[in-house]
């Protein structure tokens, strides 16, 4: 069984590298709208904001640090939320793209993908007529040709340069079963230690489905291979977000939202901010008789290296 915990862990995804400009108004993409909504998604019960960042012109993703760094020293200066920089970047990025701007920031925790995979996006873009911007519409037509390269090769140099260099911890993002084996790997080699964070991620075209019964295999799975030494986090797409992350929660794990996995608070209805989505998963694992842990607490739990010794 993963590790017991007695306080829920909410991670917020506020901007990412999947949805465009066009699909919702309230997705942030300039520094100053990305830092405004990150402290108030930390202010409604987040204990982790998973970042990345965009051009502020045309809100495309980018992997500049000089953008990151119009943030997040913002974030860090008005709130004592865990910055998780993204290493996963963008579409098309390169692996030394993506690493960019977590070496300079040097963050108490980074995303890790953990494996190569069909990442598609191209069936969100029969849904528009028309574009905010000219690169939306080919950057997800595109997906329908790409593999999102996460080899063994470069998890094992995100782990050497991030990890052992520069004191970081990763939220392991698993698309599918063989993502888990992928990481026992590691952990099997001692290259990655306990506790460690696993993010289930389920709804993805060209990971697993968003099946109830997944989650529970995929948690199985990670009970068998990890025992007690790992805490784990359900992460739903779209219309999955609250159900997932509500499952999670009943069966003793963390939750994810954000803007970046869903544009939605409910069925048919947007959200106006990544806090919405913060604040109505916090009444749910309230309800359900949790209480949510505060960055202090999800510091301990995760063993993090503390806020002082990062890069920005």
């Amino acid at each position: 069984m993963a590790a017991r915990q007695d306080k829920v862990i909410i991670s917020c995804a506020v901007t990412g590298a999947i949805h465009t400009p066009t699909m919702s108004d309230a997705l942030p993409y300039r520094p100053e709208d990305i830092a405004r909504q990150s402290i108030e998604a930390a202010e409604a019960g987040a204990a982790i904001l998973h970042l990345h960042a965009r051009d502020p012109q045309t809100g495309r993703p980018t992997p500049d640090p000089a953008v990151f760094m119009q943030f997040l020293p913002v974030i860090k200066q008005s709130t004592d939320a865990i910055l998780n920089i993204t290493t996963g970047g963008g579409m098309k990025m390169t692996v030394d793209e993506r690493l960019k701007a977590p070496l300079v920031a040097r963050p108490e925790m980074c995303s890790l993908n953990m494996g190569s995979m069909n990442f598609a996006l191209f069936p969100l873009a029969d849904r528009y007529e028309t574009w905010k911007f000219d690169w939306e519409d080919g950057y997800l037509r595109s997906t329908d040709d790409y593999i999102f390269r996460n080899t063994f090769r470069d998890i094992a140099r995100i782990i050497e340069q991030l990890g052992k260099g520069e004191g970081v911890r990763f939220e392991h993002e698993c698309y599918d079963v063989g993502h888990l084996y992928n990481l026992a790997h590691f952990v099997d080699r001692k290259v990655i230690e306990p506790p460690f964070f696993i993010q289930l991620i389920f709804g993805i075209l060209g990971g697993i489905g968003a099946d109830m019964r997944n989650l529970m295999f995929m948690k199985e799975t990670a009970d068998r291979l990890f025992g007690d030494s790992y805490r784990w986090s359900v992460l739903g797409a779209g219309r999955h977000q609250m159900p997932f992350g509500t499952q999670a929660v009943m069966m003793g794990g963390n939750v994810r939202v954000g803007l970046e996995d869903s544009l939605y608070i409910g069925k048919g209805k947007f959200a106006t901010s990544n806090a919405e989505q913060v604040a109505k998963i916090r009444r749910i694992v309230e309800e359900l008789g949790h209480e949510v842990a505060t960055p202090a607490e999800a510091r301990q739990m995760l063993a993090l290296k503390g806020v002082d010794s990062v890069g920005f």
